[in-house]
């Protein structure tokens, strides 16, 4: 296959991936507001989705006020955010548009009528009270896309290069909602045990579709040290870090590329850690400076891979 064209299948799987994801924080942001909590840690719960995907400074340099229906013109609609669901929605269908002989036709069409019915929202119920159905129906459109390209695409490298861009972002948007949660919106000292502390762990849980999950495995009351063991290191969990990595890998595995040891190499190293970490020792060690060695090692691994295979740095 062609760098160029598994490029763009990577990229196609990638974004789609990532709208999700938004709808998915952009959701649970809009719940959190609405909990009614004091001015400060709203502000912190606007705030969060734009430090989870590094755009706060893009934010601020075209509004001067931080508020919920701006921010979700910003990371929602906003054409020149690259992040944006409409970015991603956009840039999913070009990529799988200029790739249309490698993919199948229910691939592309479910791609082209996602972008079809995006343009068919208006942007007040983006940002109003309809918010919520869109978010829905992002997710959903991500959701068939998905269970459309394992279900029809024949099991070769556009298959394979699909796979690692889904897992990859998928592992990527994982970390860093948790680090978000516990650096960054963590409650004050007097908080922590009470209603705040556990809507915010629930919502958290809910933006990954874990919550039922965790009742499920856990029978217990919302700690966050099994929070963090079930979105790091729990392969139940589609949405962990160690099952994202189980796909990561055994994509990559079925790869043949002449200079791709260095990202194999990092892959099974990242996938070797999540495999025989202890989450006792991860939070002795401090789990931000966990997440964050992961989430360096996350952005490595996607470059090296643009290097072995996609022709890109």
């Amino acid at each position: 296959m062609l760098s160029r064209v598994a490029d763009r299948i990577f990229w196609m799987s990638r974004q789609m991936e990532r709208a999700e994801n938004m709808a998915r924080i952009l959701g649970v942001t809009s719940n959190l507001v609405l909990f009614g909590t004091k001015d400060a840690q709203q502000q912190k719960n606007l705030l969060a989705p734009l430090s989870i995907t590094e755009t706060d400074e893009a934010f601020f340099a075209s509004h001067k006020k931080l508020t919920l229906p701006a921010l979700l013109d910003f990371m929602a609609l906003d054409e020149k955010n690259p992040s944006s669901i409409y970015s991603c929605l956009k840039w999913a269908r070009e990529n799988g548009h200029a790739v249309r002989w490698q993919i199948t036709s229910e691939m592309w069409e479910t791609l082209n009528a996602t972008w079809l019915e995006l343009k068919g929202f208006k942007r007040k119920d983006i940002i109003g009270a309809d918010a919520t159905r869109f978010f829905d129906w992002v997710k959903d459109r991500s959701h068939l896309f998905r269970g459309v390209t394992y279900g029809t695409i024949v099991r070769g490298e556009a298959f394979n290069f699909s796979r690692l861009g889904t897992f990859l972002e998928r592992a990527d948007n994982t970390a860093r909602i948790l680090d978000v949660k516990y650096h960054i919106l963590l409650p004050r000292v007097e908080d922590v045990g009470g209603a705040l502390d556990y809507y915010q762990w629930a919502a958290l849980l809910r933006s990954v579709s874990a919550f039922e999950t965790y009742r499920t495995l856990y029978r217990d009351q919302i700690f966050p040290i099994k929070v963090a063991e079930l979105l790091l290191l729990e392969r139940r969990m589609p949405r962990s870090l160690a099952a994202s990595f189980d796909q990561v890998t055994e994509a990559l595995s079925r790869i043949e590329g002449q200079n791709d040891q260095a990202a194999k190499r990092l892959a099974s190293e990242l996938h070797a850690r999540l495999t025989h970490a202890d989450i006792e020792e991860i939070f002795q060690g401090g789990l931000h400076e966990y997440l964050e060695s992961c989430l360096d090692d996350i952005g490595e691994l996607g470059s090296r891979i643009q290097r072995a295979y996609l022709g890109t740095i």
